[in-house]
Parts: C-alpha cells; sequence; structure tokens
C-alpha cells in the first residue's frame, strides 16, 4: 500500500476513532480537562511560551494546544479534518476560539512564505501523506522554536513489519527515535530536550523540543 492510500484511510479512521472516543463525554467537561492537560504539558517539557510570540499548531485536532494561547497575538491552527470535527463532534466549533485563525488543509499544502516564533507539531507528524515536505515545512516556518512529538519504535523488526503491512493504520509512518531526532537535525535544528511522556512495547510517545541553530 502506497503512503498516499495509507494517509487516506488512517484520515478515515481518523474522524472515527474521534467520535468514539467523545461519544458520550460532556463538552464542558472535556474541554476543561483538555486545557489543563495542554497547560501540564507545556510545564513537564518546560516549554514557557511568551505573551508577545506568535504560534502555530500544525495537525490541531478538534483540541489542539492552540486552546491555552488565548493572549498571543497571533495563533494559526490547521487540519485537514477541520469541517469534518465541526460538522460531526459536538465538542469542536471554531466559533469557541475567536483568538485562532483555523485553516481547514494539510500541512503540505501550507503557505511556506509564513513563519511563527514557535511552531508545535503534537500527535501528528506521524499522520501526514508527505512526510519530507512536512518537516521542511514546519522547520521553515519555525523562527525559534519547533515542538514536535512522535510514536517512535522501540523495535527494529516491529518497525520494519509495520512498514510492510498497515498495522498501525492511524500511522502512515514507522520511524525510531534517532530517525525522528536527525529528520530536525539535518534541517538546521538542535534538539534542546527529549521527553519520554509514555512507555508502551511497540513505541514510546516523546516530546522532541528543537531551536533553530
Amino acid at each position: 500500500m502506497n503512503q498516499t492510500i495509507r494517509w487516506k484511510v488512517a484520515q478515515a479512521f481518523e474522524i472515527r476513532w474521534w467520535r468514539k472516543y467523545l461519544k458520550g463525554k460532556s463538552k464542558t467537561d472535556y474541554l476543561a480537562w483538555k486545557r489543563q492537560y495542554w497547560t501540564d504539558f507545556l510545564a513537564k517539557c518546560r516549554i514557557n511560551i511568551p505573551l508577545s510570540a506568535s504560534v502555530m499548531d500544525a495537525g490541531c485536532g478538534p483540541a489542539g494546544i492552540f486552546m491555552v494561547f488565548e493572549q498571543q497575538p497571533k495563533v494559526v491552527a490547521l487540519d485537514p479534518l477541520l469541517d469534518r470535527y465541526e460538522a460531526d463532534l459536538q465538542h469542536f466549533s471554531r466559533t469557541d476560539y475567536p483568538y485562532v485563525t483555523f485553516a481547514h488543509q494539510q500541512l503540505e499544502d501550507w503557505d511556506a512564505t509564513q513563519n511563527f516564533d514557535s511552531v508545535f507539531c503534537l500527535n501528528a507528524i506521524n499522520h501526514v501523506a508527505n512526510l519530507d515536505r512536512c518537516m521542511d515545512l514546519l522547520c521553515n516556518a519555525a523562527k525559534t522554536d519547533l515542538i514536535v512529538s512522535i510514536d517512535a519504535h522501540n523495535h527494529q523488526l516491529f518497525k520494519q513489519l509495520f512498514r510492510l503491512a498497515p498495522s498501525d493504520i492511524l500511522h502512515p509512518h514507522q520511524y525510531d527515535l534517532k530517525e525522528y531526532q536527525d529528520m530536525l537535525t539535518v534541517r538546521g535544528f538542535e534538539i534542546t530536550d527529549t521527553i519520554c511522556m509514555k512507555e508502551e512495547f511497540f513505541f514510546d510517545y516523546y516530546v522532541l523540543v528543537a531551536k533553530r541553530k
């Protein structure tokens, strides 16, 4: 199965996952919990975003880190499923976030001339259609800070097996930690912190905090 087809399949399963996950959850309670989650996330990763900073949330989902940047002057959040989220999920409405400019599009189609002080790509880079182009765009967009979270393979054998067959349908890209780190360093970024947020057998979930050299 080629990467484009795998991406399309992953997108279809992504919206199904969100519908199932949010079913029966109170919108008020869920969004309050999610705001606290992102506040704790920034604290755990020792990330401080100045009030004067411009921020991009790439692959934001229906409740991304854009939620906690009410005071920043420029916040852009993009996701190719934004219209589906708004149509299918009661938990997401653009009108709840008047301080955010939403872009319903793939990261691959982002205007490369726009840049931001801080760029976040959380729980998303594994999902994109064209990984190399998206890494280029993220690195070009980040003036100073780039924060990326990844599911990184722990075992080379399973990494190769997952590449051969779509065993992990939501993630069309299968790489280990060093491979993801190299994708940033080769593009002119220094990784200042690598935080393991969750450990599991096949994958560990990491946050990579990087700065432009």
